[in-house]
């Protein structure tokens, strides 16, 4: 069971600091701090980091293919003085980045092209690149304010996990109900950061203080930032499918010891410990290995067998998008 095989007992108690970006809608919010009375000490933080150069090299890469002056006129062209860096006119993109057409052929997520032309392998490229200038940067200052901290407590390889798998099941929920646009960004992965923090506290409630506060507070930043992608223009079905796949994972991947249980050697402190975890900590860890494999094994199926996940369940496209007087939501998908 993950979670206390490669951790170490040291220092004392650790402060966390939640946040998270809604990267398509551009709101970045922050909670307050909760302490856990954990004896772990911090691991180096150099994944994350290594996320968010790669992010930006994508970036960069993507420009540099776009190469606005080639197909527009160059008076047409943003921040032109960055040669063939230039940015498309806002009119097309008001994010400030590439067009839609160098999106699509370098990776983004579309569905005719996943399903059709058997390019599954979107599913993980369109985590990588990102619509624009405040695109990037939101979604890169949330990576670094949720990863880093996740990071240090739990180290680089179940943080890499969570990521890399919640943002490929994000992609895979939108395929499942959005048809007729691209997708690109992050946000699948970092609601799965999200996720994994709001499993992770439960799992390992025991050991938590100001409980209450702390998951009141996570709660309210989900609701927030979901009720955000109900705004048109946001695809909030990869903000859905990251967070549950993150939310699982966290069960999976984040329970700690009880208190009290000697890591070295796996021996108890006290004859009357007699389970390095605690029962529920175990069903929960079964219960979501096989929520999580069911689940994205009946996804990729019906995806693959071309069937609109909008037939199984006609109200879900208000999870995306709420129409109003004010916007039509029918392009959203």
């Amino acid at each position: 069971m993950a979670g206390g095989d490669i951790e170490n007992r040291g220092g004392g108690a650790k402060r966390y600091s939640n946040s998270i970006n809604d990267s398509s809608g551009g709101s970045y919010i922050s909670s307050s701090t909760y302490m856990i009375d954990d004896t772990e000490p911090q691991w180096t933080s150099w994944l994350v980091p290594v996320f968010v150069v790669a992010n930006v090299a994508f970036f960069v890469v993507v420009m540099y293919v776009n190469n606005c002056p080639r197909h527009k006129l160059v008076g047409k062209c943003v921040a032109r003085f960055l040669g063939r860096f230039s940015l498309e006119p806002l009119r097309e993109n008001p994010l400030f980045g590439p067009s839609s057409s160098t999106l699509k052929k370098l990776g983004a997520l579309e569905w005719t092209k996943v399903v059709i032309n058997h390019q599954g392998w979107r599913l993980i490229t369109c985590i990588w690149l990102h619509a624009g200038v405040f695109h990037l940067l939101a979604n890169m200052l949330s990576l670094i304010f949720i990863g880093i901290r996740l990071e240090q407590q739990f180290g680089f390889l179940r943080i890499g996990i969570l990521y890399l798998v919640s943002g490929f099941g994000g992609s895979v929920l939108s395929s499942l109900f959005i048809r007729n646009n691209i997708s690109v960004g992050a946000p699948g992965a970092l609601f799965g950061l999200l996720g994994a923090m709001l499993s992770e506290l439960i799992t390992n409630w025991t050991i938590y203080t100001n409980k209450a506060s702390a998951l009141l507070t996570l709660v309210v930043i989900i609701v927030i930032n979901l009720a955000i992608g109900i705004l048109p223009h946001v695809d909030n079905f990869t903000h859905i499918g990251g967070f549950l796949t993150g939310f699982l994972l966290g069960f999976i991947l984040l329970p700690r010891p009880q208190l009290g249980w000697l890591e070295h050697g796996n021996i108890p402190v006290r004859t009357g410990l007699k389970s390095k975890y605690k029962p529920h900590q175990y069903v929960l860890w079964v219960a979501s290995i096989v929520l999580l494999v069911v689940g994205l094994a009946v996804a990729l199926v019906v995806l693959f067998r071309e069937e609109d996940g909008n037939e199984y369940c006609t109200w879900c496209d208000y999870l995306s998008c709420v129409p109003t007087s004010r916007w039509d939501c029918n392009q959203n998908n």
